[in-house]
């Protein structure tokens, strides 16, 4: 077993983004349409060499990934609404208007529940629901949150330790964020490529 020091010893992996979320689910044509008609995913093409049944959905920069598991559904008891709980894992979207949601999900006859974060006098408003299979769905404007690193993050580097509008001016320069040498500057790289998706990622009902 990898220890976590050992980890932290190496660089993190190349990656570029998000590309797509499994789930299982009981019935693919009951969550496809969920998906489709609540979040407004659009049905995508899947390799023709699986052999089992599923469907791809692609919206908003990223795919859901649908595999029918026949066991779900075999000696299936319509089961107790589940409480919906914030702190479940789940998956969340931005919009661009939280009431607007509320209404449409009061429309649909679905069931959620609201919170609100609060840090530094700025407000998040935050919607929770489940799809048919019991995944917590979460659609919030945490965009008005800026993604700020944690300092023992970034540690120790000269560009890093910088005021953050001078980090920016640096990087336009051509030096430190944007050359993205050294592990920090990727980190703070990714960063700024992280909230540029987060922002073209909004969507609205």
């Amino acid at each position: 077993m990898v220890t976590a020091e050992e980890i932290v010893c190496c660089e993190a992996l190349p990656l570029l983004s998000l590309n797509h979320i499994s789930l299982l689910c009981r019935s693919v044509r009951e969550s496809a349409r969920f998906y489709e008609h609540v979040l407004g995913f659009v049905l995508i093409k899947r390799p023709s060499s699986f052999d089992f049944n599923g469907a791809w959905l692609f919206n908003y920069g990223t795919g859901i990934h649908l595999i029918e598991n026949p066991s779900l559904a075999q000696n299936e008891i319509e089961p107790e609404p589940r409480p919906i709980n914030p702190k479940d894992n789940h998956i969340s979207f931005l919009c661009s208007d939280v009431e607007l949601v509320k209404r449409r999900l009061q429309a649909m006859g679905m069931r959620y529940v609201t919170a609100v974060v609060e840090e530094g006098g700025v407000k998040v408003d935050q919607v929770f629901f489940h799809d048919p299979d019991g995944y917590m769905i979460e659609i919030c404007t945490c965009d008005k949150i800026p993604i700020l690193p944690i300092a023992s993050r970034i540690a120790g580097c000269s560009t890093c330790s910088l005021p953050l509008d001078k980090q920016l001016r640096r990087a336009d320069n051509g030096g430190g964020i944007a050359s993205g040498r050294g592990s920090c500057g990727r980190f703070l790289e990714n960063v700024m490529m992280e909230s540029l998706s987060l922002d073209m990622m909004n969507f609205s009902f």
